[in-house]
């Protein structure tokens, strides 16, 4: 292990830190919104609609995310459609990302006892009242494992991107190994910032969890 090798690389690393976490968050961010939108239309079974967005689920859930960021990146020019990789990873995450989430918000929809909603019409509230302040609070609460879990995934999945040149960690690790063969020390540093990136949110997610599973449970 070269020490000086590993702070001539550090900049670059850092560079490449600060523009995954950059697109990976804005991705999970978009992530979350289509997953609640995605299992809100699912689960209350929006005509047409949900038909459309169980499909998408089923499509993403299903394929890799190289092979979605691949028709995005390669694929949309053929239609008139161009974008630059950063874009492209954005809203890869945010698909991916989405169809997973969607899952975990839809199981903790179904996990809120039916009991709670006949209470809530017997308190008099209205559909939508009973939703905001019942179901949804008590789902969202009942999806934080999952939220955490997919979370975690998609920082990691952001290890692809590279693929589509985009100057993550990852292709700043390989494009290092193929200039000057330090391979030691490029990967090392690879595997320093991901922990950095990622230890935090499960650190953090393992909290929430526990604090959430308090206030349900009181344990």
């Amino acid at each position: 292990m070269d020490l000086d090798v590993l702070i001539s690389y550090f900049p670059k690393y850092v560079e490449a830190f600060f523009l995954t976490v950059r697109v990976g968050v804005i991705g999970i961010g978009i992530a979350f919104l289509m997953g609640i939108i995605s299992a809100f239309i699912v689960y209350f079974k929006v005509p047409i609609l949900s038909f459309i967005f169980s499909a998408y689920i089923e499509l993403f859930r299903n394929t890799p995310l190289l092979v979605q960021l691949f028709f995005i990146y390669f694929g949309l020019p053929k239609l008139g459609i161009s974008i630059s990789a950063e874009v492209c990873g954005v809203v890869g995450i945010g698909l991916l990302g989405g169809s997973y989430m969607a899952e975990g918000f839809r199981s903790g929809l179904s996990a809120v006892p039916g009991s709670q909603n006949e209470g809530a019409l017997a308190l008099g509230m209205t559909k939508s009242q009973m939703f905001f302040n019942v179901i949804f609070p008590e789902a969202f609460s009942l999806s934080v494992p999952a939220i955490v879990a997919n979370v975690i995934f998609l920082l990691k999945e952001t290890s692809v991107f590279s693929a589509i040149s985009l100057m993550d960690l990852m292709f700043t690790a390989k494009d290092l190994i193929g200039l000057y063969y330090n391979t030691t020390e490029a990967l090392f540093l690879l595997v320093v910032f991901y922990v950095v990136m990622i230890l935090p949110v499960s650190i953090v997610g393992n909290m929430v969890e526990k604090r959430v599973h308090y206030k349900m449970f009181g344990v």
